[in-house]
């Protein structure tokens, strides 16, 4: 595994801590004015899922693991795991529903996400920045007093609830940020 100096952390990146792999979820590089720097990590266990917080000393060697990354669409989800398929291959590989976190909800049939690997197994799920989905359900707007933007909440397709302008009907495609799982725009 390649070694890499914790100055050089991103937030992305798989590093190996404890001896266990870990997906690093914040990077801060702190340079006081006195001593030496740091780097302030918050890093989430790819195996338990919990978070821990680390401050290494910024020309610490820290392990990086190796990640291969390969191209999938998003087949179905069961009970305990998402099915991901290579369009070339037809090869499939299923994902803990675990690594997905909360981003079931963001998936449709026609997604292509990153599967992220290291010696055959399973790391992470990387999404589109943007995705498009259809709205299931959304209410009429309401007429009345508003301050800033007017909103309502609509139901997507993938069962996802967002706040969105009263504008949006059923049946219109809107654009949802996959970090933050807001409305983005309408196509």
């Amino acid at each position: 595994m390649p070694s890499i100096k914790a100055g050089n952390i991103t937030k992305g990146c798989y590093i190996l801590f404890k001896n266990q792999p870990y997906h690093v979820t914040k990077a801060d590089f702190n340079s006081p004015g006195k001593g030496s720097a740091f780097m302030r990590c918050k890093m989430k266990s790819v195996k338990t899922g919990q978070t821990q917080d680390f401050t290494y000393k910024s020309n610490e060697m820290v392990e990086e693991l190796d990640i291969q990354s390969l191209k999938m669409q998003f087949l179905y989800a069961d009970n305990t795991s998402a099915v991901f398929m290579d369009d070339r291959t037809y090869e499939q590989q299923e994902v803990p529903k675990a690594l997905l976190e909360d981003k079931l909800d963001l998936l449709t049939a026609d997604i292509e996400c990153y599967i992220m690997l290291s010696e055959d197994e399973v790391l992470g799920v990387s999404l589109p920045p943007k995705v498009k989905l259809k709205v299931k359900e959304a209410r009429d707007a309401v007429a009345g007093n508003t301050v800033g933007q007017a909103r309502k909440e609509v139901e997507l397709e993938t069962g996802l609830k967002l706040q969105a302008p009263l504008f949006v009907k059923t049946g219109d495609t809107l654009i949802v940020d996959t970090d933050s799982k807001q409305y983005v725009s309408r196509t």
